[in-house]
């Protein structure tokens, strides 16, 4: 019986002991979600709610707007608006369900998936139902669906709340004046959802113009949808400068229309015109015929994208003179009465040179003489008084052979060789403007620089840069250069007033009311035939030349009619002139020109 009774204790204990091991265990495990529990409460609900709430978030770009380039009147040449491309994930739009409630408050399904988002983003985008609904079924994250929208109508799609249509903010490039100013502004192109400059101003400035990038952060439900009452932060970007540049827009107009009409009449490939204003190298146009619409840039073919006016030499022909007259008269070596004997042709250490009016009789003809006809004969004899290293610092000294640092990309240096490389024919041919090149930009600021008492100041096409704080950077200006004496240049625009008078080789190029200095210029060049039966046009002038306001230099390049300078660049230096003076009120000229005898009998 005893053994009995000892018996059931023992597995009276061993059952406690089993229900007490149950029961720590029960407990540890009570104690161990409890503390997980207290843990995911109370210490890491605040990380899971931000890591939760973070895969909910969308953070958008939001372009900065690219600054504005505006003329010097603050007139818009370039500017940038907000468009946004729409796309759509295929994944997400299968998920849409396009609920509404009726009128006893039940919710009622219209339909679902890509075809019920289909039909009410159609009439917003103006496309078919079914071709747009067909464009939304697949298995792709992102197909575009539309580009260019207004933000306008990227609200109106948002407010679908149509799961998986997803916006990309990007900017447009809009210049409101077509190809005006087209050889200056440049030109953009699209890198990504970015614009970057790939020519002229555009390239130049780009980094001031681009500005700094926004964003826009929203907070997504279960099925892609903006949620309206979620997150919401929207930083805004920081729009780039605004570049001011020293062009008139309406004096540039004129131009480019001045040049395009002269290549059509006269069959030319190309022609430019500048307009600077002297004494600052503001330059007021600057105009390349055919120039580029930045707003439609492939209709330009490539080659007539940049700006000739900075990239193409051309040998400058007979403006070529006025640098070798001003060098002899600043070295006190010739006055404009100073004569020469001056027969139609003449040999000089076996070259023989030959003037444009075939069979005039040998004169005696002063160098205000020379200047007017454009003597080559005259002007050989001329340059001969001084060395030929003289005349190459000379040269030099008026910005021939060197950049002349304008704000755009390209610019040619122009074709000057070293003195020492010149042959026997071509250190005389530079005397009268061939056997080197300049481009249009150096022939204005040398003919300015006559303009100006003699002094060099590089042209310039940038005004200010207008920052988005409001302040403004002038960009330094190089010092003026004096190059030849002030007597000396006022000595050459007395003359040069004699080129546009009856006898002188460019009358087409006087304006009523104001007095004009000028230069002819007609040089061969290669005909691309082996040959040199081609030429170049150009013409240079002051105005007034009493009291110089502004310089301009004509270039037509190829002409295969009318040829001469004074024939079809002066007429393009009238009409451009002309306009720029009225349009800057510049008051006429009084009193009358110098006048030197040409021919002593």
């Amino acid at each position: 019986m005893s053994s009995r009774v000892g018996w059931s204790g023992a597995r009276a204990r061993q059952a406690l002991r089993r229900r007490n091991i149950v029961a720590v265990v029960l407990l540890t495990v009570f104690i161990v979600f409890s503390g997980r529990l207290v843990q995911l409460q109370a210490l890491e609900a605040p990380r899971l709610a931000g890591e939760a709430l973070d895969s909910r978030l969308r953070t958008y770009t939001i372009q900065a707007a690219r600054g504005e380039i505006v003329d010097v009147n603050g007139e818009v040449l370039a500017t940038s608006v907000q468009r946004y491309n729409i796309g759509v994930n295929q994944q997400k739009v299968a998920t849409f369900r396009h609920i509404v409630t009726d009128d006893d408050g039940e919710k009622v399904v219209l339909g679902t998936g890509a075809e019920a988002a289909a039909d009410l983003l159609a009439p917003l985008l103006g496309r078919d139902p079914a071709e747009l609904g067909a464009q939304m079924v697949g298995e792709s994250t992102f197909v575009y669906l539309a580009k260019g929208l207004t933000p306008t109508e990227w609200r109106e799609i948002r407010a679908l709340g149509i799961p998986g249509i997803e916006p990309e903010s990007v900017t447009d490039r809009l210049y409101p004046n077509g190809n005006t100013a087209g050889n200056i502004l440049g030109f953009v192109k699209r890198d990504g959802s970015d614009l970057v400059g790939n020519a002229g101003v555009e390239l130049r400035f780009d980094e001031a113009l681009h500005g700094v990038n926004g964003r826009e952060t929203v907070e997504i439900g279960n099925g892609g949808q903006v949620i309206p009452t979620g997150t919401q932060e929207v930083t805004e970007g920081e729009p780039g400068d605004t570049v001011r540049l020293t062009i008139d827009r309406d004096v540039q107009y004129v131009a480019q229309q001045a040049v395009d009409e002269t290549v059509a009449r006269y069959g030319a490939q190309w022609a430019g015109v500048a307009l600077m204003e002297i004494g600052t190298g503001r330059l007021v146009a600057f105009a390349d015929s055919g120039s580029v619409d930045p707003g439609n840039v492939t209709a330009t073919p490539e080659r007539a994208r940049g700006a000739r006016t900075v990239s193409a030499p051309y040998e400058p022909g007979s403006t070529g003179k006025l640098l070798t007259i001003a060098a002899a008269v600043d070295r006190g070596v010739v006055e404009p009465l100073t004569t020469f004997t001056v027969p139609e042709r003449m040999t000089i250490d076996g070259q023989t040179f030959s003037d444009h009016e075939p069979g005039h009789p040998t004169q005696d003809m002063t160098v205000a003489g020379i200047l007017a006809t454009s003597s080559n004969v005259g002007t050989v004899q001329i340059g001969n008084l001084m060395e030929d290293a003289e005349r190459h610092d000379y040269m030099q000294a008026f910005g021939f052979g060197s950049r002349s640092g304008i704000e755009l990309p390209g610019e040619s240096s122009g074709i000057l060789h070293e003195p020492d490389d010149w042959d026997g024919r071509t250190r005389m041919t530079t005397m009268f403007g061939q056997g080197y090149a300049v481009t249009l930009a150096q022939n204005v600021a040398m003919v300015a620089t006559l303009g100006n008492g003699g002094v060099y100041v590089p042209p310039t096409l940038i005004d200010s840069v207008e920052h988005a704080d409001g302040s403004v950077t002038v960009p330094e200006r190089p010092d003026g250069r004096p190059v030849i004496s002030e007597d000396a240049a006022a000595t050459m625009i007395a003359m040069m007033e004699g080129v546009v008078q009856e006898g002188g080789t460019a009358p087409r190029a006087r304006i009523d009311g104001y007095r004009v200095a000028g230069k002819t210029g007609t040089a061969q060049t290669a005909d691309g035939a082996g040959g040199l039966s081609a030429t170049v046009a150009n013409f240079v002038g002051i105005v007034p030349a009493d009291q110089p306001r502004y310089a301009v230099a004509v270039v037509v390049y190829k002409p295969t009619s009318g040829f001469f300078g004074g024939t079809i660049a002066a007429p393009i230096f009238k009409d451009v002139a002309e306009f720029a003076l009225h349009n800057a009120g510049v008051r006429p000229s009084t009193g009358s020109p110098t006048t030197f005898p040409w021919i002593i009998e």
